[in-house]
């Protein structure tokens, strides 16, 4: 048996996130013009031809009488994620996705855009061409697509207007949050911190640690944490296998343990197949030609069970014991399923 290790040396950095210091989600309504043909129809989506008045009208254009019906507009929703610490004028990515009937936005341009976020201000401004990766073409008897075609995105679109702001420097403490709560990791990156500042980090509970300056970064907590962020911590994880059905995707993590256990797999297949025959009447017999049912029905157990001894150990034996009833993924989702209810394997199970 090869010994599997519980645990993996990590950075601080890529296991915690920083209270407060975090992404804000922006979303903006707009128009993209110049598609060739492929826009809204103002019959299903009048809040496109709608939207077009109102923003020639404050460019002084005057077409409150006019019956607009554009071919080359979209209605689209804007949306954008501000990173933490994004100052005035710096750019940041955009996602245009159609609201109404447009069946592609290639070939189009955003025009300008405002990003609000949720306390209603706006913290963005976006406009641009838009680079769509899907196409779609269609004639009058066959279509032919790749990807989505009313979805595109404006590489560096948006200018930022407005700042949040971060009163990193002023703090006197900051709290560490783990990605992946759990008591030994947060015991771990306690350890390793007062191990290289002593007195410096507080467990709060199994998803926050707290740090404060101390010795040489007394008041500083900013510099502290650029030293501590490239500490090596090793991470604990609880035993967890991850189950996605529609895939038939499984994933178990290395402390996946199994009690000894017997495991029985057989497949029953039971095959129907219809070959109806058709029935002529005899010649002049006045009768009528009818079509009879044949069924036939096939019944496959799989050449009988097949029975496997999987004991006690690591992740390797629990595979290989599995492996040697040949199991689908599929088939493995189940059994493993019925060990977890006959209490016989130490582990979460998660199902997606």
């Amino acid at each position: 048996m090869v010994a599997t290790p519980a645990a993996a040396a990590s950075r601080v950095k890529d296991i915690v996130d920083i209270q407060n210091v975090r992404t804000n989600q922006l979303v903006g309504y707009g128009l993209v013009v110049g598609l060739p043909g492929t826009g809204d129809r103002t019959n299903n989506a009048p809040f496109t031809e709608e939207t077009l008045q109102a923003m020639l009208e404050r460019m002084g254009v005057n077409v409150r009488d006019a019956k607009m019906k554009p071919a080359n507009v979209a209605a689209v929703s804007v949306t954008a994620t501000m990173p933490p610490f994004a100052r005035a004028g710096s750019t940041i990515d955009v996602q245009v996705s159609a609201i109404g009937d447009a069946t592609s936005l290639q070939g189009g341009t955003l025009l300008v855009s405002s990003l609000r976020a949720l306390d209603g201000a706006i913290y963005a401004v976006a406009q641009g061409p838009v680079a769509v990766s899907g196409f779609k073409a269609q004639g009058a008897g066959a279509s032919v697509s790749r990807g989505v075609s009313t979805s595109a995105r404006i590489a560096g679109g948006a200018i930022v207007e407005r700042e949040v702001p971060y009163a990193l420097r002023s703090a006197t403490s900051l709290k560490l949050a783990l990605k992946n709560p759990d008591f030994t990791t947060a015991r771990h990156i306690a350890a390793v911190i007062n191990g290289r500042f002593a007195g410096t980090a507080h467990i709060l509970d199994p998803g926050t640690v707290e740090i404060a300056a101390a010795g040489g970064f007394a008041g500083d907590v900013v510099d502290l944490l650029g030293e501590i962020e490239n500490l090596p911590v090793d991470v604990d994880q609880p035993a967890r296998i991850v189950i996605n059905e529609a895939s038939g995707t499984v994933v178990m993590s290395a402390d996946v343990r199994i009690s000894p256990v017997a495991i029985a797999q057989g497949g029953l297949t039971i095959t129907v197949s219809e070959t109806p025959v058709a029935s002529q009447p005899a010649p002049l017999s006045q009768g009528q030609t009818a079509v009879l049912p044949r069924t036939r029905i096939g019944v496959d157990d799989g050449g009988g069970a097949s029975l496997a001894i999987v004991q006690g150990a690591s992740l390797q034996s629990l595979v290989a014991g599995l492996n040697t009833l040949g199991v689908s993924p599929r088939d493995l989702i189940t059994i493993l399923q019925t060990v977890k209810s006959a209490g016989a394997l130490q582990a979460e199970i998660s199902v997606q």
